[in-house]
């Protein structure tokens, strides 16, 4: 089995996602640009427990120099790369993740992930993170398609173009494909009852990233209790 594999499983979530509302009006430019900065804000959340995720499978026993220090580089990918890219918006719009705590599907998304990478084994750790890579560069490359398709009659918010360009872009398309090499590593020496738990795990973050872009789209915030208890 490889990767590929737990692709094939999760197809038609996949496929729902491409459609996303929330990125398909990126690309026509129909996106209210308060539901951007929200996402851009969880996802700077996220992608700090995505790093940390990274570097703990990179110091699993067992794993070789060279793996370690690619999960590594991955981690400081997605802490310059991604989070300079979000950190150019914060400043356009003077904001900042800081103080700010994760939404619902942040810490739900974020808490699962942790707890595999954890408590799980080092190629169940790998799959739950795979879905971050892949599902962001198929459905940057989606639309960057509808961008093409649409040309010059729709015009969009520029951090909109910057944000497909990245994740549709050849340097991260270069480490997604290494990451699913690794991966496929993992899987090859893998005994069935972990193959079943790296595509379980596959396919619950790839609904997880779905619910992470349905949480932009509504404005999620945590239900406040007391108030409901007053009433």
């Amino acid at each position: 089995m490889s990767a590929q594999a737990f692709w094939d499983a999760a197809a038609s979530l996949i496929a729902v996602t491409e459609r996303h509302p929330f990125l398909v009006s990126m690309v026509n430019g129909t996106l209210d640009i308060e539901k951007f900065r929200y996402y851009v804000v969880q996802d700077a959340l996220y992608l700090d427990d995505f790093a940390d995720c990274l570097r703990r499978l990179g110091a699993n026993e067992g794993v070789s120099k060279e793996d370690s220090d690619r999960l590594n580089s991955f981690a400081t990918g997605a802490e310059e790369a991604e989070m300079q890219l979000h950190k150019s918006f914060f400043t356009k719009w003077n904001i900042s993740a800081e103080g700010v705590e994760q939404m619902p599907n942040s810490l739900l998304y974020t808490s699962y992930m942790k707890r595999i990478v954890a408590t799980k084994c080092h190629a169940e750790g790998l799959a739950v993170l795979l879905p971050c890579f892949w599902v962001y560069m198929h459905v940057g490359k989606c639309m960057l398609k509808l961008r093409e398709e649409l040309g010059e009659s729709v015009t969009r918010a520029p951090q909109f173009d910057a944000w497909i360009d990245m994740y549709a872009g050849e340097e991260f398309e270069k480490e997604v494909t290494d990451y699913i090499a690794m991966v496929d590593a993992a899987a090859k020496t893998a005994d069935s009852d972990t193959l079943k738990e790296m595509e379980k795990h596959f396919i619950m973050c790839c609904k997880l990233e779905h619910m992470f872009w349905d949480q932009a789209e509504n404005l999620m915030q945590w239900p406040d209790i007391e108030r409901q208890l007053d009433n």
